[in-house]
């Protein structure tokens, strides 16, 4: 017989606005993280495939369903959730919070500037750290910060964007 290991998947939303990276983040509802910041996450059902869970977390808890997700990295250390072994697979999104509406904000689900973020539940802190780190890799590959901006923007406003996402003075 195989071991039962929880499987679930989080997702890492990056927004850009006002010149700051954003991520958005719920407070926790559980007792030991009461009040701290936490991902968007979920048990995988049984009947479903990894993509599905993630795009049914996000429905779920933010009402959007206009955002592509990629899939990031697997966390697997024995230690990471209080209850047990947890292994989650991380999705991750880069968006306009202009562009995208919120419709649901049960647990103070909130954008939060990423490198004000100090504590979270979990090793959530990690995840946003891992796919922060994936996201500046990927903005130097491949032209995403132009679904930011507007159709017409200036090298300004460029460089702001590219500034805030790699953390750097150009």
């Amino acid at each position: 017989s195989y071991p039962k290991v929880p499987l679930t998947v989080d997702c890492v939303i990056f927004g850009f606005e006002e010149n700051k990276l954003k991520v958005l983040l719920i407070k926790s509802d559980l007792e030991l993280y009461k009040g701290k910041l936490s991902l968007l996450g979920d048990i995988v059902q049984d009947n479903e495939e990894l993509d599905e869970a993630a795009y049914r977390v996000l429905k779920e808890r933010t009402g959007m369903n206009d955002v592509f997700l990629d899939q990031v990295r697997t966390f697997s250390n024995p230690s990471r959730h209080p209850g047990g072994r947890v292994i989650t697979v991380t999705y991750c999104s880069l968006l306009n919070i202009n562009h995208h509406e919120l419709k649901i904000h049960d647990n103070e689900l909130n954008w939060h500037t990423v490198s004000a973020i100090k504590e979270m539940a979990f090793d959530h802190k990690e995840i946003v750290e891992a796919c922060y780190a994936w996201l500046q890799k990927r903005i130097q590959e491949h032209p995403l910060g132009f679904n930011l901006l507007p159709d017409k923007f200036s090298l300004r406003e460029l460089q702001n964007l590219y500034e805030a996402i790699l953390n750097v003075t150009l």
